[in-house]
C-alpha cells in the first residue's frame, strides 16, 4: 500500500463512495469546494492506494507553510478494522514531515454516538497524537483538538494557526457566526448548519 495524491476524478469517486455516507452535513464540505481548494493549491487529497484501488483517504487543508488541518480521515467500508487508518496516519507523517497537522475529533459529550467519538479519540491517542488544551465549535459541531507532531506545542501557537486556516477561507461575518476557536463552554451553541461558503 502507498499514500499518493488523488486525481480530480479519484477525489470525486471517493467523495461519493466514502465521505458522503460517513460524515454529517455539518462536517462535509461540498465536493465543489474541495475541488476548488485543490485547484487553488490549499488542499492535498492524500489517498491510500492498494494497487489501483483506494482503501482510504486523509485529506489535508493547508494553512501557512508548515501547518495543515486533517480535514477528513476515512477508510473505505470494506477495509475498516484492518489497520488502514493507523497505516495512513503513519504514512501521512512520512509524507508531510515538516507539517504540524491539526486534527478535529468530535467531542463525546455532544456527539450523536458518544461511544464512537470516544473510540476515535482513543485511536488518535494510540497513534501518537497530542491532545491540545482547547476545543472548537465549527458549524455547530463541537470538536476536541489534537495534533500530529514530534513534540508538544503551546496551545497559543496551535490556536493561532487553527484560527488562520478558517479565517483565511471565510468572511469575517461567516467566521464570527459559525466558528469558535477556542470554544467557549459558557456560550450558547453555534447553530448546526451544513458546511458552506455562500
Amino acid at each position: 500500500m502507498e499514500l499518493r495524491l488523488a486525481s480530480p476524478e479519484q477525489v470525486e469517486a471517493v467523495y461519493e463512495r466514502d465521505l458522503k455516507p460517513s460524515f454529517p452535513p455539518s462536517e462535509l464540505k461540498p465536493l465543489a469546494n474541495i475541488q476548488a481548494m485543490c485547484r487553488e493549491g490549499c488542499y492535498r487529497p492524500w489517498c491510500l492506494f492498494d494497487g489501483e484501488e483506494i482503501a482510504g483517504e486523509c485529506f489535508l487543508w493547508l494553512g501557512r507553510p508548515g501547518w495543515a488541518l486533517l480535514d477528513y480521515l476515512c477508510v473505505s467500508e470494506s477495509r475498516r478494522n484492518g489497520g488502514a487508518g493507523a497505516w495512513m496516519l503513519s504514512a501521512l507523517r512520512r509524507a508531510e514531515p515538516d507539517t504540524v497537522i491539526l486534527v478535529e475529533s468530535e467531542a463525546p459529550v455532544h456527539a450523536p454516538d458518544p461511544a464512537l467519538a470516544e473510540r476515535r479519540l482513543g485511536f488518535y491517542a494510540r497513534n501518537g497524537l497530542y491532545a491540545a488544551g482547547y476545543d472548537t465549535d465549527v458549524f455547530g459541531a463541537h470538536y476536541k483538538m489534537l495534533y500530529l507532531w514530534q513534540e508538544p506545542l503551546p496551545d497559543g501557537r496551535l490556536m493561532e494557526e487553527n484560527q488562520f486556516i478558517y479565517q483565511n477561507r471565510f468572511s469575517r461575518e461567516k467566521y464570527g457566526r459559525y466558528v469558535r476557536i477556542p470554544r467557549d463552554p459558557e456560550a450558547g451553541p453555534v447553530q448546526q448548519v451544513p458546511w458552506n461558503e455562500d
